[in-house]
C-alpha cells in the first residue's frame, strides 16, 4: 500500500512548477494576430479581384501578370500565403496534439504536416517571385498591356 500526502483543507494550494517554455503562449498570440491580419489581407484581395474594374470576368493571365509586376502585390500575396499556411499549420498541430493519443502516430502526422507546409510555402514563394508576366512566345492577346509583343 502506498501513502499519499493530502493537504489540509484550509491550506493554500501550491502549484508544482513545471516549465515547458512559452511556445504555446506564442502560438496562441500568433493565431490571434495572424487571423486578424489575414482578414484584412483576404478581404483586400477579394475586393481588388472581384469588385474593381470588370470584376471576376477580368481575371486572366494578363490580370495576374499585371498585379505581380508590382512589388506591392507580390508582398501582399506572399504575406497571405505565409500567414495562411503557418496559421493553418498551427491550428492542425493543435488539433493533432489534442486528439491523437498515440505518440508515434502524432509524430508522423506532424512530420507530414510540416513537410507539406514547408513545401507549399517554398513553391508558392518561388512562383510569386519568379513569375514572368511576359513569357517569350506567348499569345500577345493574353499578355499584360506593358509586355512587348
Amino acid at each position: 500500500m502506498s501513502t499519499v500526502d493530502i493537504a489540509a483543507p484550509r491550506e493554500k494550494y501550491q502549484r508544482k512548477k513545471v516549465s515547458r517554455g512559452n511556445f504555446e503562449l506564442y502560438s496562441w498570440v500568433f493565431m490571434r494576430a495572424s487571423g486578424a491580419l489575414l482578414v484584412v489581407l483576404i478581404f483586400g484581395h477579394l475586393f481588388v479581384n472581384l469588385m474593381v474594374g470588370d470584376g471576376v470576368h477580368a481575371i486572366d493571365f494578363a490580370f495576374v501578370g499585371g498585379k505581380w509586376a508590382s512589388p506591392v502585390w507580390q508582398i501582399w500575396d506572399l504575406l497571405m500565403l505565409w500567414l495562411a499556411m503557418i496559421h493553418g499549420n498551427n491550428g492542425v498541430r493543435t488539433i493533432l496534439n489534442d486528439y491523437v493519443s498515440r505518440d508515434l502516430l502524432r509524430l508522423w502526422l506532424k512530420v507530414i504536416l510540416y513537410t507539406m507546409t514547408i513545401t507549399i510555402i517554398v513553391l508558392g514563394t518561388l512562383v510569386i517571385f519568379t513569375f514572368d508576366p511576359c513569357p517569350v512566345g506567348a499569345d500577345p492577346d493574353l499578355l499584360a498591356s506593358f509586355c512587348q509583343a
